[in-house]
């Protein structure tokens, strides 16, 4: 991966990274502060926590490719030490996906009049899920990768000894 590469992904991951943190920031303010609506309707205090466990599921995964990130631009990403990573966002995904289908839950009593919208939110659930498998599928992957590595490291060594 090329230097602009990773510098440009450095820089998006920053710019959510930041974002994320500023939101999360004002969620809690929000929570703390205890100023709901005030027409009388219910209070937002379960979304508002919801949401706040959203954009930590966020903050994980963007560490976490961060991490990994550095473990390309080092040369070091075939290695036992990537995966914890890789699993790192694994389980952010399926987090976010427990998340989303929390809120699609909270937010389905008041969609009885359209229950399309519930139905496009699981869908929602279901696309993250597939996005945590998706990563499972490049885990394994590179879990292959790391194994052939290590064989060419020992034929090398055998083959130093030979010579």
């Amino acid at each position: 991966m090329g230097k602009l590469t990773v510098r440009a992904l450095h820089a998006v991951l920053a710019v959510v990274l930041t974002g994320s943190v500023l939101v999360q920031a004002l969620m809690v303010w929000a929570l703390v502060s205890g100023k709901d609506q005030e027409d009388g309707s219910l209070p937002l205090t379960a979304l508002r926590v919801i949401t706040i466990v959203g954009i930590a599921t966020v903050q994980v995964a963007v560490g976490c490719v961060w991490r990994l990130l550095t473990m390309v631009r080092r040369g070091t990403v075939f290695s036992h030490a990537a995966f914890r990573y890789v699993d790192g966002i694994i389980g952010a995904a399926v987090a976010a996906a427990l998340v989303w289908f929390t809120v699609t839950a909270v937010n389905a009593p008041g969609q009885r009049d359209d229950p399309g919208v519930t139905g496009i939110m699981a869908g929602i659930g279901v696309a993250i899920l597939g996005v945590a498998l998706i990563v499972l599928v490049l885990r394994t992957l590179l879990a292959q990768a790391v194994a052939r590595d290590v064989e060419a490291a020992r034929m090398q060594a055998e083959l130093d000894e030979v010579i």
